[in-house]
């Protein structure tokens, strides 16, 4: 447990760093988190940086049991007036090791899964070690959607990937870095050619 939060620790350090100098005009950019901005994206991540698992559970009250409900109050609430304001917030957030009734590496998941949400529009590059994207896409591989994994979607497929010896699943083949079959199997658009293999197309139409 300790390992993944180094982890989420250094890669929220690493996303402030990457957007201290960002542009004000930047900001409203759209995210790769379909009808969210990049400073809607980051507001997310200051509230499930900050959600325990009391607050989630109260949360998910409030929002009637609607995921959806429940994610647009945590931005609402955690989008400060100015990107400055919300950087700040964020930044607060660096070394919380709060979480919510999920495993602690889902917190890991979230932040290479959301960084890159805010990065890629923005032509942001970050090299991530592949054997800890690895443990992230072979998590998310094993969760059901109902719980914001990819169970449902990569079944029958086999994920191979080729910066690393992970391979996940049996039936149509589809190969790529750890990062791009990670954003692939939870719904995020990748570049051409990052992605071969007869499975490539099952999982763009999951997009």
């Amino acid at each position: 447990m300790s390992e993944v939060w180094k982890l989420v620790h250094a890669e929220r350090a690493a996303l402030l760093a990457d957007l201290r100098e960002l542009p004000e005009d930047r900001w409203d950019t759209p995210s790769l988190c379909p009808g969210w901005t990049v400073h809607d994206v980051l507001a997310y991540l200051v509230d499930t940086a900050r959600t325990t698992r009391t607050r989630f559970v109260l949360g998910m009250l409030r929002a009637r049991m609607d995921f959806d409900r429940q994610n647009a109050a945590g931005v609402a609430r955690e989008r400060g007036a100015t990107p400055a304001q919300t950087l700040r917030r964020f930044a607060a957030c660096l070394p919380l090791t709060a979480t919510p009734p999920a495993p602690p590496a889902t917190r890991w998941v979230e932040m290479v899964v959301h960084g890159e949400d805010i990065r890629r529009p923005l032509g942001i590059a970050r090299h991530y070690a592949p054997v800890a994207v690895a443990g992230a896409l072979a998590l998310q591989a094993r969760t059901s959607a109902s719980f914001g994994g990819a169970r449902e979607t990569v079944a029958g497929l086999r994920l191979t990937a080729t910066d690393s010896d992970l391979v996940i699943g049996s039936g149509t083949e589809v190969t790529g870095t750890v990062l791009a079959l990670l954003l692939a199997v939870s719904g995020r658009p990748v570049r051409p050619g990052e992605l071969d293999g007869p499975g490539a197309a099952v999982l763009a139409r999951a997009e």
